[in-house]
């Protein structure tokens, strides 16, 4: 039976009337996405305005535009960064990574602090105990000052037997001299030592008051009268 006028008009050699369609269709979205793409524009280092469906590779060192169907800009496109540009940007997030890093650090320890300390007298009882501990080091330090002192003055009296010709003193005396001497430098470093610690825990101290104010300030409770 012969097919019908209209049929045989929408149907290509073979018998395949699903191929018209299918060219049909592909034409039709091939143009539908030529008319959504945008346009690549810019003005290159020579003057020139270029033109292209992607972007510019003449112009990538410079600003392009994109641009829609209708000749409207859609999106600027920067320049890319030069090397030292990649170089400080690089710099610049390994700093605010570090800074986040710093951040996260500060806020653990000020959470340990707030539960070593949760209240003002905590904290002041562990200040008495640390310079407690370096005074009572400083006490001793002095009262071995003051036994070498007494331990020269009952060298020298023995050293007046030898006054005329201090080269007879015995040995076991003269050591006593040279030993008494070292042992009072000895003392004096220590003191010395002991003294800048003080200073470095009542620093440490006064640091952590500062924060612990803050996180104290957070429990009403807690502030000092």
């Amino acid at each position: 039976m012969a097919l019908p006028e209209s049929t045989r008009a929408t149907t290509l050699p073979g018998g395949r009337p699903w191929a018209l369609g299918l060219a049909l269709c592909l034409t039709l979205t091939t143009t539908a996405h030529a008319q959504t793409r945008g346009i690549y524009t810019c003005i290159d280092a020579q003057g020139q305005r270029l033109s292209s469906d992607r972007p510019i590779p003449a112009c990538l060192d410079r600003d392009q535009q994109e641009l829609n169907p209708s000749g409207t800009i859609k999106r600027h496109l920067p320049p890319e960064p030069t090397a030292a540009e990649r170089a400080q940007q690089a710099e610049r997030a390994r700093e605010a990574a570090q800074a986040r890093d710093r951040e996260r650090r500060d806020a653990l320890r000020d959470q340990a602090l707030g539960l070593r300390y949760p209240q003002p007298a905590s904290h002041d009882k562990a200040r008495d105990a640390a310079l407690a501990s370096h005074q009572e080091a400083i006490r001793i330090g002095q009262q071995r000052l003051k036994t070498l002192a007494e331990q020269r003055a009952a060298a020298e009296l023995d050293m007046e037997f030898y006054k005329a010709d201090p080269n007879k003193a015995p040995a076991a005396l003269k050591r006593q001299f040279v030993d008494i001497d070292r042992g009072v430098a000895a003392q004096h470093r220590f003191i010395a030592d002991q003294e800048a610690e003080t200073l470095e825990v009542r620093k440490r101290f006064d640091e952590e008051r500062a924060r612990l104010q803050k996180i104290w300030a957070k429990e009403p409770g807690n502030m000092p009268n």
